[in-house]
């Protein structure tokens, strides 16, 4: 079942066990909260009436959302103004739409998830042997041609070399105060 809820003038669509990151609401973590606004529900593709229907949240924490900047600026006024605003979440999980509540999953204990990659490694224990004896077989091919290993790299960068000088004047920049145009007085 699935329901579209309204909060913090924003709309959610949540379904049972879902996360959902709201504006802030009143409440400490692990409160429980009814979200009254619910403006539609259904379930697949029908659509079913809300009257009379309840979402409840957990609260699963009180945050703040990335800092965002503000800067105002007014061209050739010597006007500016930075400031900065971090806005209030709440980060909720609905546990219940209706009659219809959030299934949790079984967290596996150390022993559990330990015995699990070992019965995953063995499989590919297994496989490993078929493989063994095709590189036996390649591998003396690799010995009747030694590998040359590369020199390693001992020599110096070359010192850069300075530009040679103008010997032209045309190339020569030109003296302060002086133009590079000629004017003709008239």
């Amino acid at each position: 079942m699935f329901a579209v809820v309204r909060t913090g003038g924003k709309q959610y669509r949540v379904a049972p066990g879902d996360k959902i990151v709201v504006e802030k609401l009143a409440g400490n973590a692990g409160d429980s909260i009814n979200l009254d606004d619910i403006l539609l529900a259904g379930e697949g593709a029908e659509l079913k009436s809300t009257a009379g229907l309840k979402v409840i949240a957990e609260i699963l924490a009180q945050a703040k959302s990335d800092k965002v900047t503000v800067f105002k600026k007014r061209r050739r006024h010597n006007y500016r103004r930075k400031a900065g605003h971090r806005q209030q979440l709440t980060i909720l999980r609905i546990t219940q739409i209706g009659d219809q509540k959030a299934e949790k999953k079984p967290v596996p204990s150390k022993a559990e998830g330990a015995a699990k990659p070992a019965a995953e490694k063995a499989p590919k224990a297994e496989a490993a042997p078929a493989a063994a004896p095709a590189k036996e077989a390649a591998a003396p091919a690799k010995a009747e041609k030694p590998a040359a290993k590369p020199a390693a790299k001992t020599e110096k960068p070359a010192a850069k070399v300075a530009p040679a000088k103008a010997k032209s004047t045309k190339d020569a920049a030109p003296a302060k105060g002086a133009s590079k145009t000629k004017t003709s007085k008239k």
